[in-house]
């Protein structure tokens, strides 16, 4: 597959952001609520180069070891990009998380957030994290289940270095993305309980891909992950 220029990923993020703005509209939003996330999974660092020349700045990987040898590719060269770990985190791989990510978006156990914890301490800085949530109970994906996330929560904000910011979801794939707005709208629903439980905001629901991303803005998403809307179809892993 040939590598996606600069021009082109800069043609395809300005069709984007036309439809988060007019999804934005739609629901009586300002689109600068809503951060623009690419996904990189399984691109090359090359890709990634021509991606922030096309004006993007914020990139999600799915893998840590991954994530890491891109992000010590282009760390001369592109220092200032931002990186969050979007996909399941193994507890052995905390550390390098911690050290190439400025954000873990897929913290579903108390385990790990314990040991997040930890490190954290060793080094006396906060980090922030979103718990993701697994909306339908689908055993191939991970996440907490909706009616533990309170529980979570509360675990979660006894640690003093995680910044807990909100929630994250990857709802059950669809043809039809009206067919997620369901989902979507119950993330925001139990957003909305943690806020009024702990007295305390959850700002930011990750939520929204390439097929959906539309409904996700007008259900109150306040970062979209897009990999094919802007990159076209992945290599396989």
């Amino acid at each position: 597959m040939s590598l996606l220029s600069a021009g082109q990923i800069a043609a395809r993020r300005e069709e984007v952001l036309s439809k988060i703005a007019r999804a934005a509209e739609r629901a009586r939003r300002d689109p600068a609520e809503v951060a623009l996330l690419a996904v990189t999974k399984t691109h090359p660092p090359e890709l990634v180069e021509n991606a922030a020349l096309a004006g993007l700045s914020l990139f999600g990987e799915n893998r840590v070891a991954e994530g890491a040898r891109k992000i010590e590719a282009l760390r001369g060269e592109l220092p200032l990009l931002a990186w969050r770990l979007i996909g399941s985190l193994q507890t052995n791989k905390a550390r390098a998380a911690l050290q190439y990510f400025s954000a873990v978006e897929s913290l579903d156990r108390e385990r790990l957030a314990v040991r997040l914890e930890t490190l954290l301490a060793e080094e006396g800085r906060s980090f922030p994290v979103l718990l993701e949530v697994n909306l339908a109970g689908e055993p191939t994906k991970s996440g907490v289940l909706p009616q533990e996330v309170e529980k979570l929560a509360e675990a979660c904000l006894g640690l003093a270095h995680l910044d807990v910011r909100g929630l994250m979801a990857v709802p059950p794939f669809s043809a039809d993305p009206e067919d997620t707005r369901p989902h979507f709208r119950r993330l925001r629903e139990i957003r909305d309980r943690l806020a009024s439980r702990f007295r305390r905001p959850f700002p930011e629901l990750s939520m929204g891909m390439s097929g959906d991303y539309e409904v996700a803005v007008e259900e109150g998403s306040t970062e979209v992950r897009l990999g094919t809307a802007l990159f076209g179809p992945r290599e396989a892993a």
